[in-house]
C-alpha cells in the first residue's frame, strides 16, 4: 500500500541533512530524519489546510489531547488524562525545559546518548554525572551498581527510552530497577520516548517509565512526538505527558515567555498521523527491519567493525575504534556522512541512519565495505 522505495528530492526542501554534503558525493546517513515521504494523510491533512488560506495562530483543537491519549492507550497500553499533556514545539525543547525546572540538585544520565542529553545541563547552569553503559557481547546494558554509587538525593534522571544510539528497547525489569532507584533517591525522571512507536523486535514492546506504577507516574515527565515516527520533524511538533499538577506547573513556569506552542500546521498534521496513519506506522516498521537486518548482516562481515542488534529506532550505533579517533571523518572520504560518536559521549563509534530507501542503504553499505577494505586488505 505504502511505497518507501520512491525517491523525494530533499535538496530542494532545503534538508539540512542533504544540503551538509552539498557538491561532495557524500551520502547523508546522519542526523535522525528519515527520507521517507510523510504519510498520504499527513500530507493530504496539510494540503486541505493550506487550501484554507490560514497560517494564523493556531490553538490545539478540540480533542486533540484525547487523540493523543488514545493513540498511547492502543499503542503502549498507557492510560492518559488528556489533561496531562503540555504541547511543546519540539522534543529538544522539553529536555532543556526539564534541566531548568527540575535540575537544580544536578542532572544524571546514561551514555552514550542523543547529544542534547549532554549540552542541555550546560545550558541551565546544572551539573552533569554520565554513567556509562556496559557494552556487553549481548548488547548495550545498564550499570545499576556504578548508577547507585553515583546518585544524588533530587536529581534529575534524563532517560532515552527506546535508547538513542544504542537501539535499546529496554525490558519491564530495567525499568523497574530504575524506578525503584528513582524512588529511593527522589529523582525526578524526565523519559524521552519519541521512539516508542519504532520498536522493530516483534517480541519486544514499548514501556512508557511512567506506566509502570503509581509513584513512577507521579515522578516523571515524558517527552514524546509524532516527528520521528510519522517522518515529520520539520512542524515543530512535540509534547510532554507529566501527571503531578507540581511537574506540570512547573515546566510551564520554565516555558513562560520563552517557549511557543506548535505551529498552525502541526496540529492537523498531528491529527493525520495519529487517526489516519496507523497502517502506515506498521507498514513502516516492516521497511525498517528490512533494513536493519540488511545491514547487520553487513555488519557483521567486516572484521573492522561491531554493531549489536537494533531492537528500536532506526539507528545504527557501530563501533570503528579500530580505525582511529575520528572514524566519521575518515568515513567521509569514502563517500559516507555520519554521525560522530564523540557527539554521544562516546568517541571511535558512529551512528548510521538507515530510515532510506533500501537502494541507498545499499550504496552505503557498498561504501563502508569500499572502506573496510582499504583499511584492512580485506
Amino acid at each position: 500500500m505504502f511505497d518507501f522505495d520512491h525517491p523525494i528530492n530533499r535538496y530542494a526542501s532545503g534538508s539540512i541533512k542533504w544540503q551538509k554534503y552539498a557538491g561532495r558525493d557524500i551520502l547523508p546517513m546522519w542526523v535522525a530524519d528519515m527520507d521517507f515521504a510523510a504519510p498520504p494523510a499527513v500530507l493530504g491533512a496539510l494540503h486541505q489546510h493550506l487550501q484554507r488560506g490560514d497560517l494564523g495562530y493556531a490553538h490545539a483543537p478540540a480533542g486533540m489531547g484525547a487523540l493523543v491519549a488514545d493513540f498511547i492507550a492502543q499503542t503502549h497500553g498507557w492510560q492518559i488524562d488528556p489533561d496531562w499533556i503540555i504541547w511543546l514545539p519540539g522534543l529538544v525543547s522539553g529536555l532543556n525545559l526539564a534541566c531548568r525546572a527540575f535540575g537544580h540538585a544536578g542532572v544524571v544520565t546514561l551514555t552514550p546518548v542523543y547529544p542534547p542529553f549532554l549540552s542541555a545541563p550546560g545550558l541551565a547552569g546544572v551539573a552533569l554525572t554520565q554513567i556509562d553503559m556496559c557494552d556487553h557481547a549481548d548488547g548495550w546494558q545498564i550499570d545499576f551498581g556504578q548508577l547507585r554509587q553515583r546518585l544524588r538525593r533530587g536529581q534529575l534522571l534524563l532517560l532515552c527510552n527506546p535508547h538513542n544510539p544504542v537501539g535499546r528497547a529496554y525490558t519491564h525489569d530495567e525499568l523497574a530497577e530504575l524506578a525503584k532507584l528513582a524512588e529511593e533517591f527522589e529523582l525526578t525522571i524526565c523519559s524521552d520516548e519519541i521512539h516508542a512507536d519504532l520498536v522493530l523486535d516483534t517480541d519486544c514492546s514499548h514501556r512508557p517509565i511512567a506506566s509502570l506504577d503509581p509513584d513512577s507516574s507521579k515522578r516523571t515527565l515524558t517527552l514524546m512526538a509524532p516527528s520521528k515516527t510519522f517522518n515529520m520533524p520539520g512542524l515543530g511538533c512535540a509534547f510532554a505527558i507529566a501527571e503531578s499538577p507540581a511537574i506540570r506547573a512547573r515546566l510551564k513556569q520554565a516555558m513562560a515567555g520563552i517557549v511557543p506552542h506548535p505551529n498552525s500546521l502541526a496540529w492537523p498534521a498531528m491529527a493525520a498521523a495519529y487517526r489516519h496513519s496507523r497502517d502506515w506506522r506498521l507498514a513502516l516498521l516492516d521497511y525498517l527491519r528490512g533494513n536493519r537486518d540488511l545491514l547487520q548482516q553487513a555488519i557483521a562481515a567486516l572484521p573492522a567493525l561491531k554493531m549489536h542488534h537494533v531492537q528500536a529506532t532506526y539507528l545504527a550505533w557501530i563501533d570503528c575504534r579500530s580505525l582511529g579517533p575520528a572514524p566519521a571523518t575518515w568515513f567521509e572520504q569514502y563517500g559516507l556522512g555520519l554521525s560522530d560518536g564523540a557527539d554521544f559521549g562516546a568517541p571511535g563509534f558512529v551512528r548510521l541512519n538507515f530510515g532510506c530507501r533500501r537502494q541507498l542503504l545499499q550504496q552505503a553499505i557498498e561504501r563502508l565495505q569500499t572502506a573496510i577494505r582499504a583499511n584492512t586488505g580485506r
